[in-house]
């Protein structure tokens, strides 16, 4: 077992200048090359992810994130085509002038340098963050999950013989040994890692806030909330809340609270009823709520807790919050969300609008699935995760954002 890691830091420095200063065409072949071994190893990778499988519990909802199968990896090889065709974010001239004495200042955009991620059972972000660095000409520093280690171990050992086969320092992609004794380290070690991304838990991104010595920006933790308000076409309603829990639930988009306005709640909890049971949904019903679904029966019925609002559920369960109006709506979004998805389903377009100016969200919604918040289907090839926070990025964490900028000052012997 590694008692440190900081040699294995200071190769991805090092690495960081090869990567950095490869040209535009170099970085898309490691890419594309990158795709070709996935889908030439599919077989390998799948044995390697099924040693993983195998030492979870069936019932663990993280079991979907860590599964990769061959239209899984299919969509990673597309993802990786995707990032290669978006145009590099490095070396972009953002602004230039002349200053009386003769200077040219030039403002350009430069990679952030070493990128170092923490993250749980999601072997895909594997493959994403490498590519993103890769393309911003940035090095990736991957501290994956225990859950997937023999996913995680493969893969990057295919994406450094993509490095290599291309005349690119591989340790511009470095997997970090799992052991948690050394993540301190990590987020200590401001010498060598310009940044830290946490994807996973709020608990995991709660710790790297609290202990990071190097600069965090969050991703991850989902309280994500519809609000049915008491204009809104019911059946549309129904479908909109049915696919924003059911369709991947343990992913940070999925939803967790239904709020529905107390006029509408009995029509349309009965509509939406028999689409979450046949999904065996788990519903934590407020006190309003729990005798509408308890009179039809809802199999899976439960009274909410506090604890039960504001709590990200990645499971086929979710809460019901029933509320007078949109002040109270608003007023439950602004206590539990974590600012990462919220959508109100009204047929009233001043509401909408009100809705979409006020609520504090990275994403926010009118009429559509929360499930929509992704870097590849906002056109962004993939992402790092969704950030949830203010500063340098918000939203889909992507290859625009890997960059930071740099002022480029050219002179003919000036002094001040």
């Amino acid at each position: 077992m590694s008692t440190t890691i900081i040699p294995l830091l200071e190769k991805a420095q090092n690495a960081s200048r090869s990567v950095k200063s490869s040209a535009d065409a170099a970085k898309q072949a490691i890419l594309r090359r990158i795709g070709a071994l996935l889908q030439e190893n599919a077989a390998a990778i799948m044995a390697e992810n099924q040693k993983d499988l195998d030492a979870m519990a069936d019932g663990d909802p993280r079991k979907d994130r860590l599964l990769l199968n061959e239209r899984r990896i299919r969509d990673l090889a597309q993802s990786l085509e995707d990032i290669a065709m978006l145009p590099d974010p490095s070396g972009q001239l953002l602004s230039e002038k002349q200053l009386e004495n003769g200077l040219l200042v030039r403002k350009v955009t430069a990679p952030l340098g070493v990128v170092g991620v923490i993250y749980e059972s999601r072997p895909n972000v594997t493959v994403d963050v490498a590519a993103l660095c890769i393309r911003s000409g940035n090095a990736a520093v991957l501290r994956g999950g225990t859950d997937a280690f023999h996913t995680n171990t493969i893969l990057v050992s295919l994406i450094r013989r993509a490095l290599e086969e291309n005349s690119i320092d591989p340790d511009a992609v470095v997997l970090l040994p799992t052991d948690r004794a050394l993540v301190n380290e990590l987020l200590t070690a401001t010498q060598y890692v310009d940044i830290i991304i946490p994807r996973g838990s709020q608990q995991l991104i709660d710790f790297v806030r609290q202990h990071s010595r190097v600069p965090v920006i969050e991703t991850g933790a989902g309280v994500c909330h519809t609000y049915v308000e008491s204009s809104a076409d019911l059946e549309k309603a129904a479908n909109i809340v049915t696919n924003a829990k059911v369709s991947r639930p343990s992913v940070c988009n999925a939803l967790d609270t239904v709020i529905v306005d107390a006029g509408i709640a009995e029509n349309f909890l009965l509509l939406l009823a028999p689409s979450l049971a046949a999904y065996n949904v788990e519903i934590f019903a407020d006190e309003a709520a729990w005798p509408i679904l308890e009179k039809v029966g809802y199999p899976y019925l439960q009274h909410a807790a506090e604890a039960d609002f504001g709590r990200e559920f990645l499971d086929f369960k979710c809460s019901v919050k029933t509320v007078d109006g949109p002040e109270a709506a608003l007023s439950h979004i602004r206590r539990y969300s974590s600012r990462h998805s919220e959508a109100i389903i009204t047929q009233n377009s001043t509401l909408g609008e009100r809705f979409q100016q006020e609520v504090d969200a990275a994403a926010v919604y009118v009429n559509a699935s929360t499930r929509f918040t992704d870097g590849g289907v906002f056109g962004l090839g993939a992402e790092i995760g969704i950030s949830t926070q203010k500063l340098h990025a918000r939203g889909p964490f992507a290859l625009e954002k890997l960059v930071t900028e740099k002022w480029i000052v050219t002179g003919d012997g000036q002094t001040r």
